[in-house]
């Protein structure tokens, strides 16, 4: 499932990010309003988790430009502003939840689940991810290339998914620090290419032709 966080404070920001990216799913995150009108625009998100005051453009007016655009995300909006008519103006504005600050984040969990079940994630086309003859299932958690099984980590799943969503385009070392790590700078350490490495000799050493690709002194790519 693929969640974003528009938060503007850090230490929210890191504990929401944490906790999903703990569940396995991958998680983009921005602190800004409009940063965030670019990333709805940009990318297909299953949840997006909303503070309601941001910079530049207030969370309320990002749920509204969603919305009259006919973006119909599951939107779970996260405020200090808790009192009933506060509650109710993020509702009326689009909002799917309500979820009124300080919180635990566990409840915050339990609810991106439930937004995810009620936009209807399960269904087929939103849970699978193919490139070529390469095939993912979110919910199972399986992938699979020319009908063979493929075992990965959780990390070696994350980083293919994080490619998969990313097919066709150049994905820097930072990039993958930043979705699949969670680092937000580069700390000069070989992780990235460890993994490459190894998922690369899972999903094309045994297959023809290989896809995964790299782009000398840029980053990586999945690429039929």
């Amino acid at each position: 499932m693929h969640v974003l966080v528009v938060e503007d404070d850090e230490r929210v920001a890191s504990h929401v990010v944490k906790g999903l990216k703990g569940e396995g799913w991958l998680v983009d995150h921005v602190a800004d309003g409009r940063q965030a009108l670019f990333q709805v625009a940009a990318e297909t998100y299953d949840v997006v988790v909303l503070d309601r005051m941001l910079p530049n453009v207030d969370g309320l007016k990002i749920l509204q430009t969603m919305r009259a655009s006919g973006d119909s995300t599951p939107v779970l909006i996260l405020s200090a502003l808790g009192d009933v008519d506060n509650r109710v103006k993020g509702l009326r504005a689009g909002g799917d939840d309500y979820l009124a600050k300080p919180f635990a984040v566990s409840e915050l969990l339990a609810r991106v689940e439930a937004l995810s079940r009620r936009k209807g994630v399960v269904q087929e086309e939103a849970v699978e991810l193919r490139l070529a003859d390469l095939e993912m299932n979110l919910l199972s958690r399986t992938v699979t290339r020319q009908g063979q099984s493929i075992d990965l980590t959780t990390r070696e799943f994350l980083l293919l998914e994080y490619l998969l969503r990313n097919a066709g385009r150049v994905v820097s070392r930072s990039m993958l620090l930043e979705a699949v790590w969670d680092y937000n700078f580069d700390p000069q350490t070989n992780i990235i290419d460890q993994h490459v490495s190894r998922l690369r000799q899972k999903i094309d050493k045994d297959f023809d032709p290989p896809l995964l690709q790299t782009v000398r002194g840029m980053g990586y790519t999945l690429r039929a």
